[in-house]
């Protein structure tokens, strides 16, 4: 009888759990209102309060927005007396970190929709919406920044009803900064959200939603109880890893971590086990007791499918083995970002990695240097690409980098990656926009105006053809009035061509690209500018040459750096003066037969900023 009342207590107290996530598009004040949030539930004390309190890297802070998903408990006592515990899920805006948002969904039973009332619906408010909708997750609509000046309360609340189909007083008016509306946003969670669904008297199953590592303690991860209970000292099994462990500590998330002695079914909490070696733990994996294992291991998320791939070397060789360690601690703490070993003509040993765009790119590489002192060198991203030669009996094979592509001589076609571009604007720019994305070889789709004042257009693009700077000069043209969002097509075939950069006759093959022919040559002259700008001059000219196989289409030269060797001549036979420059010109002859060019790391990295 005493465990059934135990039963019943502990069926009562799930009743009171709430799992929920923040999303939007970025800067809409996702990270503000959870500031709100915690100050609303007094989980941090006003000693303690900063703004983005949960933002915990200096890069967040710095640019001012959220890189990582971050999960905290806070504890609120309603009006009918009950007290509520809330597991609170702080996600990325930007497109390039949706893999984030789709942990935290998975993790959840219900998702604030943050809405900016000055902005309107923004393309990855619409992505984000319909990750949640997938996941048959509650949506509270919330619109924020209601006390601007220039919100459009009666516009925008028009927009969340046409896009989700709910009655106007179903959303919640808010604002992050100065807090209105977030004591309806609590009795939302309590009212709206459904408490979580499980046993406790059956085997454990836990997911694992993300993951740190902590040079003391090893991996921590961090996981979502979905049935049983875990009590800290058991031996767990990790089943997709087959590894077992002890739960040497376990507990749960609030701004530090808190140890308890148990969890229960609906808990979000964090485990210890002493896990040295970060390919141990994956994310989406289950945890369940090894004396008494789950039947089967729960259906996580989809692996993360990259975008865009670059190479990453050390600077100096002999750091190699550190930057693969470094790499795989950066893995457990973001999961979509994937690696494998490469080499390279020019650069030697390194590792091949997939992002999700180029600003992912740019935060990995941040990363890498401040947190663990680790200054790289990163080729110029492309993507991926099926090829098939003339060969008989030959089939389709990936092609990561240009080094992959076939002779052209046994190529039978090329294909490059497609995707779907969703672009949210004002109708001021329509002409502009159309105008970027037919140079960027886009087809227009769709025109439909969501309001007199928004208008989406649909194009269908080759994803190389957003990689580098498609997003900045849209940000440009529109003054910051349009949001991008896009999802994967398929692959289609396209004349492409393979563009090596030539220093005095070697080809270096870290700046080779892979490019439409119709914009080979275009794109070839700029690096080659580019590259005249940035390499430092030598005593000897250097020939800078972009080739298509055997053509050249492009180049430029750097001028011999020349010593004044008659600066100790005065006066006398000019003879002299002859004598000395006649040997200088011998020996830069000399010099250019010989003379190696030294590609310094800046250039690697500006190099990609062609329109700088």
């Amino acid at each position: 009888m005493a465990t059934v009342g135990v039963f019943i207590a502990y069926i009562c107290n799930m009743k009171n759990i709430r799992n929920f996530c923040v999303i939007a598009h970025i800067d809409h004040g996702k990270s503000t209102l959870s500031d709100r949030l915690l100050e609303f539930t007094q989980t941090i004390s006003e000693r303690d309060m900063k703004d983005q309190a949960l933002d915990d890297m200096d890069i967040e802070r710095e640019r001012g927005i959220t890189i990582k998903s971050h999960a905290i408990q806070l504890y609120y006592k309603h009006s009918d007396g009950e007290q509520y515990t809330f597991n609170l899920i702080d996600t990325p805006g930007h497109v390039d970190f949706s893999y984030e948002v789709s942990r935290s969904i998975a993790a959840c039973e219900g998702a604030l929709l943050l809405v900016d009332a000055s902005q309107g619906i923004q393309a990855q408010t619409i992505s984000n919406l319909y990750l949640a909708i997938e996941n048959d997750l509650e949506i509270i609509p919330v619109l924020n920044k209601v006390d601007m000046e220039s919100a459009m309360i009666e516009e925008v609340s028009d927009q969340v009803i046409d896009l989700i189909g709910c009655e106007k007083e179903e959303i919640v008016l808010a604002s992050g900064k100065t807090g209105i509306g977030i004591q309806d946003i609590m009795d939302a969670i309590v009212d709206r959200v459904p408490p979580p669904e499980g046993k406790v008297d059956v085997p454990l199953e836990a997911m694992i939603f993300d993951s740190v590592f902590n040079s003391y303690r090893g991996v921590i991860a961090y996981f979502r109880i979905l049935n049983g209970t875990l009590k800290k000292g058991e031996r767990v099994l990790f089943m997709n890893a087959g590894n077992e462990y002890t739960a040497d500590e376990i507990g749960i998330l609030q701004i530090g971590q808190v140890p308890k002695k148990e969890l229960k079914a609906g808990d979000v909490g964090y485990i210890i086990t002493g896990i040295k070696v970060s390919k141990e733990v994956k994310v989406g994996d289950t945890i369940t007791n090894a004396l008494n294992p789950a039947a089967e291991a729960i259906k996580g998320f989809e692996d993360v499918k990259p975008m865009v791939f670059a190479g990453i070397f050390p600077i100096d060789n002999d750091d190699f083995e550190d930057l693969r360690d470094s790499l795989e601690k950066l893995q457990l703490n973001d999961a979509s970002l994937v690696f494998e070993p490469e080499s390279s003509a020019a650069l030697g040993f390194g590792f091949r990695c997939g992002f999700l765009g180029m600003l992912h790119l740019e935060i990995i590489q941040e990363r890498l240097s401040r947190e663990f002192n680790q200054e790289v060198i990163t080729t110029i991203p492309n993507v991926t690409y099926f090829a098939k030669t003339k060969k008989t009996g030959s089939e389709k094979f990936l092609v990561k980098t240009p080094a992959d592509l076939p002779d052209p001589a046994i190529l039978e076609f090329v294909e490059e990656p497609f995707i779907e571009a969703q672009i949210i604007t004002k109708p001021d720019y329509i002409g502009t926009i159309m105008k970027l994305c037919m140079d960027k070889r886009g087809i227009l789709n769709k025109q439909i105006y969501l309001s007199p004042t928004r208008v989406e257009l649909t194009f269908e693009m080759p994803l190389a053809e957003i990689v580098f700077d498609f997003y900045d000069r849209l940000k440009s043209i529109t003054r910051g009035y349009a949001s991008f969002d896009y999802t994967p097509l398929n692959y289609r075939q396209s004349n492409l061509v393979k563009l090596d950069l030539l220093l005095n006759g070697d080809a270096v093959d870290a700046l080779s690209a892979l490019v439409h022919r119709s914009k080979a040559e275009t794109f070839g002259r700029r690096i080659c500018k580019r590259l005249k700008d940035l390499l430092p001059r030598q005593q000897f000219k250097i020939a800078i040459q972009a080739s298509i196989g055997a053509k050249v289409v492009a180049r430029e030269t750097i001028s011999a750096l020349r010593k004044d060797v008659t600066a100790k001549c005065y006066g006398g036979d000019i003879s002299r003066k002859r004598k000395l420059l006649e040997k200088q010109k011998k020996g830069k002859k000399k010099m250019r037969q010989i003379g190696n060019v030294e590609v310094p790391q800046k250039a690697f990295i500006q190099v990609l900023k062609l329109d700088d």
